[in-house]
């Protein structure tokens, strides 16, 4: 079997969550993981030009097809997020006739600034992009080159313009469930703190974060 690619958000004003992340996914993995930081300073053909992103890695996700060659599946997951599942769970939940599966919130947020005072908008298919199963051979998914999601606004790569709603998959709350926004849920398959990552002081308690927190000390003291 072929390892699983998960692309992981990294943004080195937070680098323990990432870590954290990758802690979480190789404990409950079943099967062979390939984890690639997205880090601006790893990507040869991709120059970011954006100036209104929360974080490093906020436009680089798109460039996942790009990445793999336009083939095969591929996970993408933001930094800050816990998996309390296998992710193999994850990766077979793409329908292969979408071009991507995502978990299509809907909701109003609480806060209206998020984690280093960063603006924290409503906005139509919110964090839909945060977690993305992605179909990297689809048709649709080849216009995503470094050029197009360089020039592109936010609103239309997160909304997924360049797909019809037919080619995006709907994947279960569970696999993107906010704690911090919708409250606890004992049956998340992964936590996404998505207003801050428990290692910031503001956001330290915020609910599940304990989940957080002791995948930390696993991953700095092992048991």
């Amino acid at each position: 079997m072929l390892p699983i690619p998960v692309f992981v958000g990294y943004d080195p004003r937070e680098a323990v969550a990432y870590h954290v992340c990758c802690n979480s996914i190789i404990r409950l993995a079943t099967a062979p993981v390939a984890i690639v930081p997205l880090a601006l300073n790893l990507m040869r053909d991709y120059q970011e030009t954006h100036t209104d992103g929360s974080n490093t890695f906020v436009y680089s996700r798109f460039l996942v097809p790009y990445l793999m060659g336009y083939q095969g599946r591929a996970v993408f997951i933001d930094g800050d997020m816990v998996l309390q599942s296998d992710i193999l769970e994850l990766f077979d939940l793409l329908d292969d006739q979408h071009a991507v599966a995502v978990v299509k919130h809907d909701y109003q947020t609480r806060s209206a600034v998020k984690y280093l005072g960063n603006a924290n908008h409503n906005y139509p298919r919110k964090n839909w992009s945060s977690v993305i199963v992605w179909n990297c051979g689809h048709v649709k998914n080849h216009v995503l080159t470094p050029d197009l999601v360089q020039h592109s606004t936010g609103s239309y790569l997160h909304r997924f313009g360049w797909l019809d709603d037919v080619n995006i998959g709907e994947l279960p709350r569970e696999w993107n469930w906010l704690p911090d926004e919708l409250g606890a849920n004992p049956a998340a398959k992964l936590l996404h703190y998505t207003l801050g990552t428990p290692c910031f002081a503001e956001y330290k308690s915020v609910p599940q974060a304990d989940a957080w927190h002791q995948e930390r000390r696993l991953a700095q003291h092992p048991s």
